[in-house]
């Protein structure tokens, strides 16, 4: 190895290549050492230099090894703080925060420059959503400590994430958060941004962990900060005024959580929130449930409240559709009440304004108490403009009995036209890579480049390159712990779009892709499709052929677009379409898995017509296209519903597991006796419950248009995940799914069983649409997906208190009796069961209003038995309005 005396007189002789060798070895120390005692004409000559190797290197990841290195190369070549920082602010390159900061402050006192704090400036301004936290830390470091911080939403995001964080490479016991904050000389511009920044209450509620997950202490910067509020560190009326500042303006409910956190910690006496009564009574009306009951909270706690103010909040609240809140405003007014008789009535009038809460409980509870402490008003009187009369037995009176009535939603749409220029071509790749991978079909966007890869190549690649380069980071690779993930595969195969062709063996990596999809079998003879994870299901093993395949062939020329560029929005293929462009490609021969591909999409059925003229093309696809045609497609497989148990724990500390969920219910698909399932397509077993393919399953939709059961059985486990298991996104695929033809089946309605009750609002609403795009095409199977849910909400699988909203929704929105059909077959195995699952009384009451809205009557087992215990439970109660619904007349 060269010396460093050695390397430092080659710099100033004028080579410059064993410095960049350093940089790329992350070499950061000897970079340094090399540059020490190196005459500033020949730093700046060193510096251009720099500059211009580092532009060849565009697409290099600069790791914190190689980025501390190059940062210090940077600061000690480089004229100024905006050439610097025009390296160091590129999204590629990291550095390792304190350490980096040391060694520039080191090449910087030795070359006396004095830009490091602009420099620092610079970089906190461009601090990218992505930034590493070890990034922050070196411009943190950078800062003068008498000057006043940057105060930028990202600077000031990094800085709680590095409170979250602390440095790893400290010694010695860990310092409580407290402590670290009472000497942060950060806090003191920071801490207001606390509270104006949206979103950034979420990441204020981490947990600060000392010796296990198991003695954490919980929302730990919240009372940290009321605790230096009480020492009198900071302002304890600006923590008061700034948390309800941040409430008033609103977030995200899981944003605002902190601030509701904070304010339980300052508990503000009396005084304090008398003097603020009116932003508390502003969040009582309009705030999420959570902050309105924190708020009504405080406000109970005053001992003369204005009776005014209170009345005119209540005429709001008691509107609200969040029973806790609204019963509590009740209770509320009820001692205000007897505290005031002589107001007594006024405060029945404004009780009455409950009489239009959908909540029949809350209605009956309004009803008493406004009889209690004034006239009772007529329903007509109180009941909101739009409103149905209220009745306190069955729910909201109509006038006649009715079914459904939701619009048939007609064919699907037609597909976009092909595209056949270039700008559009790239408007859609940089929709598609320039946000987080969503897992929509790109079929339109493969067919584009196998279009004007071969005509239009070079313009291709030059209109490509900087739509790559600002492509979001969740595409720079594949995600290894997802099994499907397309990310990297996609990403290669947009980089080489356009290039020269290059011969075979440059070819290499898409043909062993190709290669690895059909090898042979144990018994000699090669299957279709190769699966070898049995976490990657057979439609995702079909799409890595058919991205494999237009790698390994883009550029060809005689391919005007792909045989199974979809003539549907839902991914539908018209057969005579096919068969022109079978027609038009004559003598060529279609690629393998593009064909494939094209005749699972085709509609299923016997078509002997068409299949006569496929057969007179006299090619091996026209045969192939006629031979599917005669057998009628892909058959509908044998479905079963199958239990499946957590596995076991592995020796040791097993976090995974206890993330589990004990039991689940799934479904294995069959093909039918005799068929011999080429593909694989009818043969599916229950992955493994770890499995996770984030937002890819939106794709699978689209490969087996025709075949609703099938690909519901594939989406499954995602769907189940996101009730069991708390994922999110894991039920966006069933509104797809509604679009998809043929039979639905077990898989199904398991399916919306589980959506129902998914944790996440989003995932619920996505249930919703599917459920209502079954209902309105007449393939909705209501008893089927209710005693799935009965089944699993007795069994504590689901929790039903999140199902009751879309299905209250879906009654709503029109499909009353299909909500009446889907909890009469819920509710016999919830009403049987040992312990009611929480919800129940809800779904009853729900259960109440639909069977009054459709006229149904009947008898529901159990009912009459819990209808006839003793109490006043809530239970017993909405049994009995049930029964006596099902009953009447």
């Amino acid at each position: 190895m060269k010396s460093t005396v050695r390397r430092r007189w080659e710099l100033a002789a004028g080579g410059s290549s064993d410095l960049f060798d350093l940089v790329d070895a992350g070499s950061a120390d000897l970079v340094a050492a090399a540059l020490t005692g190196l005459p500033e004409q020949r730093r700046r000559a060193v510096g251009g230099e720099l500059t211009e190797w580092f532009k060849t290197r565009r697409s290099t990841f600069w790791g914190s090894g190689r980025g501390t290195a190059l940062a210090v190369a940077v600061v000690g070549c480089l004229p100024t703080a905006a050439q610097a920082a025009a390296i160091l602010t590129r999204r590629s390159v990291t550095v390792d925060g304190d350490r980096a900061a040391r060694l520039v402050r080191v090449a910087a006192a030795e070359r006396g420059i004095d830009w490091l704090p602009e420099l620092a400036r610079r970089m906190a301004d461009k601090l990218a959503r992505d930034a590493w936290l070890g990034h922050w830390r070196f411009v943190a470091a950078l800062l003068p400590a008498d000057a006043a911080p940057p105060t930028g939403e990202r600077f000031v995001e990094l800085w709680v994430q590095s409170l979250a964080i602390p440095d790893r490479q400290r010694h010695g016991a860990p310092v409580p958060l407290v402590d670290r904050l009472r000497a942060d000389p950060l806090l003191p511009a920071l801490l207001p941004r606390l509270f104006e920044i949206d979103g950034l209450g979420a990441p204020m509620m981490f947990d600060e962990v000392h010796t296990n997950w198991e003695s954490r202490r919980r929302h730990v910067l919240p009372t940290a900060l009321a605790q230096l509020a009480a020492e009198g560190v900071v302002d304890r009326a600006a923590l008061l005024d700034g948390a309800l500042g941040r409430l008033l303006r609103g977030d995200r409910p899981a944003a605002l959580r902190a601030f509701t956190v904070l304010l339980d910690q300052l508990q503000p006496g009396t005084q304090e929130i008398a003097a603020r009564a009116t932003d508390y009574l502003r969040l009582l009306s309009d705030a999420p449930a959570p902050v309105a009951v924190m708020a009504q909270k405080a406000l109970r706690a005053l001992p003369d409240p204005e009776p005014e103010a209170v009345l005119a909040a209540s005429r709001e609240v008691l509107l609200r559709p969040d029973k806790a809140l609204v019963r509590g405003q009740l209770t509320w007014l009820d001692r205000l009440a007897r505290r005031h008789p002589d107001r007594a009535a006024q405060i029945a009038e404004v009780i009455a304004v409950a009489a239009g809460h959908p909540a029949v409980d809350i209605r009956d509870r309004a009803a008493a108490l406004a009889a209690r402490h004034g006239p009772a008003p007529t329903a007509d009187e109180h009941v909101p403009a739009g409103a149905a009369p209220a009745t306190s037995d069955a729910g909201p009176a109509i006038a006649v009995a009715r079914g459904d009535d939701l619009p048939h939603p007609g064919p699907p749409a037609p597909a976009p036209a092909p595209i056949t220029d270039l700008d559009e071509l790239t408007e859609e790749v940089a929709a598609l890579v320039g946000a987080e991978h969503r897992g929509e079909p790109f079929d339109r966007i493969l067919d584009g480049l196998v279009r004007l890869a071969p005509t239009d190549g070079p313009r291709l690649r030059a209109a490509l390159d900087p739509v790559l380069a600002r492509r979001h980071w969740a595409w720079a690779s594949e995600h290894t712990w997802d099994p499907c993930c397309l990310c990297g595969l996609v990403s290669d195969l947009l980089e080489t779009a356009g290039e020269p062709r290059p011969a075979a063996p440059q070819r290499g990596r898409w043909a062993a892709l190709l290669a690895s999809v059909r090898r042979t079998g144990p018994v000699g003879s090669p299957r279709e499709l190769t699966v070898t994870d049995p976490r990657v299901p057979v439609p995702h093993a079909l799409l890595r052929a058919r991205l494999a395949e237009v790698g390994h062939h883009l550029g060809e020329p005689g391919h005007p677009g792909l045989l199974a560029a979809p003539t549907s929005a839902n991914g539908a293929l018209d057969p005579l379409a096919l068969l022109e462009r079978l027609t038009a490609l004559g003598e060529r021969q279609p690629w393998r898995w593009d064909l494939t591909q094209a005749l699972l999409r085709l509609p299923a059925g016997v078509d002997d017509a068409l299949a006569g003229k496929a057969e007179a093309l006299r090619t091996p696809a026209g045969d192939r296209l006629a031979a599917w045609l005669r057998a009628g497609g892909l058959p509908d497989p044998v479905a079963r519903v199958v239990p499946l148990a957590r596995r076991p724990r592995k020796v040791g500390h097993d976090w995974a597991h206890d993330q589990l969920p004990p039991r689940r219910i799934a479904v294995e698909l069959r093909p039918p006796a005799g068929y011999p399932d080429p593909y694989g397509l009818l043969t599916v077993d229950p992955p493994p419950m770890e499995t996770d393919h984030a937002t890819w399953a939106r794709m699978w939709p689209s490969v087996l248009p025709h075949h609703l059961g099938v690909v519901a059985a594939y989406v499954l486990p995602q769907v189940t995940a996101a009730a069991d298991q708390d994922r999110r996104d894991g039920a966006l695929a069933l509104p797809l799914l509604a679009e998809c033809g043929g039979a639905g089946g077990p898989a199904v309605d398991v399916a919306l069983a589980y959506g129902l009750g998914a944790r996440h609002g989003v995932d619920r609403v996505a249930t919703l649409d599917a459920l209502l795009g079954l209902a309105a095409t007449g393939r909705l199977d209501a008893a089927g997906v209710g005693a799935r849910l009965g089944d699993l909400a007795a069994g504590n699988l689901v929790k039903l208190t999140r199902a009751v909203e879309p299905l209250r929704d879906a009654a709503g929105a029109g499909a009353p009796l299909s909500v009446w059909r889907l909890l009469a077959a819920a509710l016999p195995p919830m009403l049987a069961a040992t312990t009611p699952p929480r919800g129940l009384p809800d779904l009853l009451t729900l259960a109440a209003e639909t069977a009054t809205a459709t006229g149904a009557r009947g008898e529901v087992p159990g009912l009459a038995e819990v209808a006839g215990r003793g109490g006043t439970s809530r239970v017993v109660t909405e049994a009995r309005r049930l029964h006596r619904a099902l009953t009447a007349g």
